[in-house]
């Protein structure tokens, strides 16, 4: 799956106009099993309670039914169970918890969108990128400034 996603990097570094118009391939048993490999089993579970633990007791299973409703675009995200968290000035920020298999879902798509996209995008562009951020931008900034004429 790693071949895969590395050439469709390369494809759309080489090529930054080239449409991708058939990617629901990738979206496999072998790619969500690799993404439930990888997910974090301490993150707090969505509304139907199921934690990495359980879903992987029986992961060929639930792994087969899951690809098999993707397939036949019958899969639908369950709803998010909201928690509300507090911020330093008192007040509460909304945050949304999503079943596992969503989050299997939801880490998929990213993988491929990120495939397609991250080789075209422009270095100053930092925002929900890898390895970046607002803390970086800040420092790009300060770099910039401190290092060209400003008017």
């Amino acid at each position: 799956m790693e071949t895969k996603l590395a050439r469709i990097s390369q494809l759309s570094k080489e090529n930054p106009d080239m449409v991708f118009t058939s990617l629901g391939h990738l979206m496999n048993k072998e790619m969500l099993k690799s993404c439930h490999t990888q997910m974090d089993g301490t993150k707090a579970v969505g509304m139907d309670g199921i934690t990495k633990e359980e879903y992987g007791r029986n992961p060929e299973e639930n792994l087969n039914a899951l690809v098999e409703r993707l397939k036949r675009k019958s899969y639908k995200p369950k709803p998010a169970r909201l928690v509300e968290i507090p911020k330093d000035n008192g007040k509460l920020r909304p945050l949304s918890i999503y079943c596992y298999e969503d989050k299997l879902v939801q880490e998929a798509l990213r993988r491929i969108l990120e495939a397609v996209f991250e080789p075209i995008f422009y270095d100053e562009m930092m925002g929900f990128r890898p390895n970046r951020g607002c803390h970086k931008a800040i420092r790009k900034l300060n770099i910039m400034l401190e290092r060209k004429p400003t008017n």
